[in-house]
C-alpha cells in the first residue's frame, strides 16, 4: 500500500515574499477604490501587531473592511483582475515547491490565516486544488467586513486542518508523513503537531525555535526539501 503524505504551507512570507493582504488593498487603492490613505493604515496596523499592540483577528478586520463595501459581483470582477497579475507575482520556485509534492504523491494544500475570498486566487496561482482559509463572513449583499468563526491563525490553524482533513473523510493520523512550511512562530501549534517542520526566512522566535528543535531553516525556496 502506498503511505499517505500531507504537505501543508503557510502563504504570507513563506511561499510568497510579502503579504497578501498588503497587496490586495494596493490594487484597490490602484484602481480607485479605496483612498490612499488606506495602505499606510494597514502597514501600521501590521507593525502594531507585530510589535504586540494589535491581536491578529483585529488586523484582518483591517484588511477585509473594503470587502464590505461593496456587492460580491463588483468584488468578484475586481479579484479576477487582481489574480490575473498574480502570475508574475508567484515566485516559481514557490510553484515548483508544490508541483514536487503533489507529484511525489502528498496531499497538499495551502493553510493560511489569509480570508478564503482572498486566499483562492493565490491558491489556484501556486497549483494547490485545496485551500484552507479563515472564512470571510458573507451576507446577502456580499460580505459583512468579518471573520466568521475562528481564525486560521495560531493555536486554530491545527483545527482548520482537522476540520479539512475531515470533510476529506480523512484524519491527521492517517497520514504517514506530514510536513508545514511556514516563516512565522504565530504558526508553532501546527509546526509542532507536524513530522516536519520548515521555517522558512523565519521571524526571530521561529528562528531561535528551529535552531533549538533541529528543524531544517531555509532561506531561499529553490533549496527548500
Amino acid at each position: 500500500m502506498r503511505e499517505r503524505r500531507l504537505a501543508l504551507f503557510d502563504l504570507d512570507l513563506t511561499l510568497i515574499p510579502y503579504d497578501s493582504g498588503m497587496a490586495w488593498l494596493r490594487f484597490l487603492v490602484e484602481h480607485g477604490v479605496l483612498e490612499a490613505a488606506a495602505a499606510d493604515h494597514y502597514l501600521d496596523c501590521c507593525r502594531r501587531y507585530v510589535a504586540g499592540g494589535l491581536d491578529a483577528r483585529s488586523l484582518h478586520r483591517v484588511a477585509m473592511a473594503p470587502l464590505a463595501r461593496h456587492r460580491s459581483a463588483v468584488l468578484d470582477a475586481l479579484r479576477d483582475e487582481f489574480a490575473a497579475r498574480l502570475g508574475e507575482h508567484v515566485p516559481p520556485a514557490a510553484r515548483a515547491l508544490v508541483a514536487r509534492h503533489g507529484e511525489a504523491g502528498a496531499l497538499c494544500a495551502l493553510v493560511t490565516a489569509t480570508n478564503d475570498f482572498l486566499a483562492a486566487p493565490f491558491a489556484r496561482a501556486l497549483g494547490f486544488d485545496h485551500l484552507v482559509a479563515s472564512r470571510a463572513e458573507r451576507c446577502h449583499a456580499g460580505f459583512t467586513g468579518e471573520v466568521e468563526g475562528e481564525l486560521c491563525h495560531g493555536p486554530h490553524k491545527p483545527a482548520h486542518v482537522d476540520a479539512w482533513l475531515a470533510g476529506l473523510g480523512l484524519a491527521w493520523e492517517d497520514f504517514s508523513h506530514t510536513v508545514f512550511y511556514s516563516d512565522s512562530s504565530s504558526d508553532l501549534p501546527l509546526l509542532v503537531r507536524a513530522a516536519e517542520a520548515v521555517a522558512v526566512r523565519p521571524d526571530p522566535v521561529l528562528r531561535r525555535e528551529a535552531e533549538a528543535r533541529g528543524w531544517r531553516i531555509v532561506e531561499d525556496l529553490s533549496d527548500a526539501p
